[in-house]
């Protein structure tokens, strides 16, 4: 799928924002998604769900709407369109294909103090990096049990958390795990690529544990670790009504720098 990751640098070059999921690339590459249009104009289908690029030197030529006519005509019943970065193309484009927002995703920046706050857990809690061939199934147990409701996080599987650790900006010293016991309870997953902020890529808390202090910790080490490797900002996706999340990451001096909607059209 080379022309879709060359198709997906470009437009995020131009529009500040990841045009595909992370999680729609896999899918992509994996063959458990349908693509459709090409190196102008692709489409990623899977699960009653789009995402939809249109490379910068080809925008307002009616690709757009032609590649979006194309996947409802390959579809049937509820659809849902994600328009990362809430462009203004992204929503003309859905309104006039009947669509309607449905759900906001925050994504927010913080600069990364040159001298984070030093991650506080409770005694006996003990905050180490992801061993690689140990720690899978347990995070995988807590990553589902904290993102039970979440349609995209919540249904990673292991081939998918393979796919990740085999990325060229997988780190095992970016995942920080917090055990308590043999327990582990939270966890904080970065990214961090050259030339852009250091991603909170996934932040998680077992459940019946929250209001423990648990994500503050994992938070506030996650920090330290940006710090340690010279990253100067921080970003993260967040759901508009998470109010515990968004109180948490306020706390640490994040703010909203950009917004995903999605759309969904029922018929």
């Amino acid at each position: 799928m080379t022309f879709l990751d060359d198709l997906a640098r470009a437009s995020s070059d131009a529009d500040g924002a990841p045009p595909f999921s992370d999680q729609a690339l896999v899918d992509a590459r994996a063959g458990r998604a349908t693509v459709l249009g090409d190196e102008r104009a692709a489409a990623v289908l899977r699960d009653g769900e789009v995402e939809l690029a249109v490379h910068p030197d080809h925008r307002r030529r009616g690709l757009g709407g032609e590649l979006l006519a194309q996947v409802l005509d390959v579809t049937e019943g509820s659809l849902a369109a994600w328009a990362h970065g809430d462009l203004p193309g992204s929503r003309v484009l859905a309104e006039r294909h009947g669509f309607r927002p449905v759900r906001t995703l925050l994504q927010q920046r913080a600069a990364v103090p040159a001298a984070p706050r030093a991650p506080r857990p409770a005694d006996g809690d003990r905050i180490e990096a992801f061993r690689p061939g140990t720690d899978e199934e347990a995070w995988l147990d807590l990553n589902r049990r904290a993102f039970a409701d979440h349609p995209e996080q919540g249904g990673l599987d292991r081939s998918d958390l393979d796919a990740r650790l085999a990325e060229d900006w997988f780190d095992a010293g970016d995942l920080l795990l917090l055990h308590r016991g043999g327990e582990l309870l939270a966890s904080c997953w970065l990214k961090v690529e050259p030339g852009a902020p250091g991603e909170f890529y996934a932040v998680a808390v077992a459940p019946g544990h929250q209001g423990e202090g648990l994500g503050g910790a994992v938070v506030d080490a996650g920090l330290v670790r940006l710090a340690e490797r010279g990253v100067v900002t921080a970003s993260l996706y967040v759901e508009g009504d998470n109010a515990a999340a968004l109180g948490l990451y306020a706390s640490r001096g994040f703010t909203d720098h950009a917004v995903d909607v999605q759309h969904r059209l029922d018929r």
